[in-house]
């Protein structure tokens, strides 16, 4: 499904647009988004400030059957090895952002992985809008900056930073004050579209100012070589049933199953 040029523009971007690819699994997903809107998690967040509703949800692929249908029956687990050039490809977690129109509320410049408690060589996460996504309000990535050999400090959606105690977090530089610096990625996405990314792609999205909805859903993958990491704080997804684990420990395959 993938040929050579994308899985190149992959490895050396940290970001790739695929196009068509789940245009089947729209419909679903849609269905999937409303009953998750119906019936969140107790990790689901309001990021709203005013104008249009913004929420998102996390883990919720086990108990929402279109989301595991997807997960097991679709292309994604084939697409993300193929991408991360790895033998396994195990599913980390799913993840739902809805703004509906005026939500003016940007998602800012980060990358993944200091967020997360793993690490590997070998990671892509997809994002899937459920609406077309033209590219004024699309993802926008950093190409390259996978590679950058840093991790910059995790923050919330509302500024604040996370408790991390690490001396390996750097400050993230502001992209959006020197925007001509750097190669910034972005498109206009059509439903089954999808943007590949690299968990430590540095990555941000505008609010949404279009007069439509802007429903997304992400869905996280690793491959070979990645381990627990032991972010010293708070992480997202929080976990805490792997409080037990030291990092470089391997990962519980009953929680993050291997998908074929």
């Amino acid at each position: 499904m993938l040929n050579e040029e994308t899985v190149d523009s992959f490895e050396r971007d940290g970001a790739v647009v695929l196009r068509g690819v789940f245009k089947d699994w729209i419909e679903p997903l849609r269905a999937g988004v409303e009953r998750n809107l119906a019936e969140p998690s107790a990790m689901h967040r309001d990021y709203s400030r005013g104008g249009g509703r913004f929420f998102g949800d996390y883990c919720n692929w086990r108990r929402i059957p279109e989301y595991s249908r997807f997960v097991t029956d679709s292309p994604a687990a084939g697409v993300a090895r193929t991408l991360m050039g790895s033998s396994v490809a195990r599913v980390f977690h799913d993840h739902l952002l809805v703004k509906e129109p005026g939500a003016d509320v940007p998602t800012p410049w980060h990358h993944d992985e200091p967020y997360y408690c793993v690490e590997g060589p070998k990671t892509v996460s997809f994002w899937l809008p459920l609406d077309p996504v033209p590219r004024d309000v699309c993802l926008e990535v950093v190409a390259g900056s996978h590679a950058w050999g840093k991790l910059f400090r995790p923050r919330r959606f509302n500024g604040t930073a996370y408790d991390h105690k690490s001396d390996r977090l750097s400050d993230m530089p502001d992209i959006d004050a020197d925007r001509d610096a750097y190669r910034i990625l972005g498109w206009d996405l059509e439903l089954g579209d999808c943007i590949a990314f690299n968990f430590r792609t540095v990555h941000g999205a505008p609010g949404n100012r279009s007069a439509g909805r802007r429903r997304a859903f992400s869905l996280r993958w690793f491959g070979d070589g990645t381990v627990y990491a032991d972010r010293g704080g708070e992480t997202s997804p929080p976990y805490p049933q792997l409080a037990a684990l030291k990092t470089g420990d391997p990962l519980p395959l009953d929680e993050f199953p291997v998908i074929t």
